[in-house]
């Protein structure tokens, strides 16, 4: 131990620490001069890849909208979303039968017609026509159904809007 001390006290020792500390002192200035060198290739390379603006400002630009482009699609996607429930309680599906309501009307000017939504919740109306007179009934239907009584003519009103069946 007390050779360890004798060396630690020498010249040659601290000569050595000196030497280390130059060698150690030159690294880090060339490491220094290394990063500057390679900032400076890095902003180069940077500005040729812009067209002559700096990639890293367009890119966080770019970042930027594409946030507030992605904060609109969330309130579009709402927006539709709440117009997609609203369409379901709209009146859409229609189902239309015409008949002969009198045999001595000669024509099917008499008629049922199904205005449902997309809960096939709605109306049926019948229209029925006579030579003399000409009358329209509205009942309500709900889920398909309605309180009241239905005629044939009705219910394939009815049936021919909840199937979606397109009359001519």
């Amino acid at each position: 131990m007390d050779k360890i001390m004798d060396f630690l006290n020498t010249e040659i020792f601290l000569l050595m620490l000196l030497g280390l500390i130059i060698i150690l002192f030159i690294l880090y200035i060339s490491s220094i001069a290394k990063l500057n060198k390679l900032r400076k290739n890095y902003s180069t390379f940077m500005k040729k890849l812009g067209n002559g603006n700096n990639i890293d400002e367009i890119l966080q630009d770019y970042i930027k909208r594409v946030g507030i482009v992605e904060a609109k699609n969330e309130e579009i996607i709402s927006y539709c979303k709440g117009i997609e429930d609203n369409i379901k309680i709209c009146n859409q599906k229609m189902g239309l039968v015409r008949y002969n309501a009198f045999k001595d009307t000669g024509s099917d000017l008499s008629f049922a017609l199904a205005i449902l939504d997309d809960y096939n919740n709605g109306i049926v109306l019948n229209g029925i026509y006579a030579r003399d007179s000409s009358n329209i009934y509205a009942k309500p239907v709900e889920k398909g159904e309605s309180k009241y009584i239905l005629s044939n003519e009705e219910k394939e009103a009815i049936n021919k809007a909840i199937n979606n069946i397109r009359t001519n």
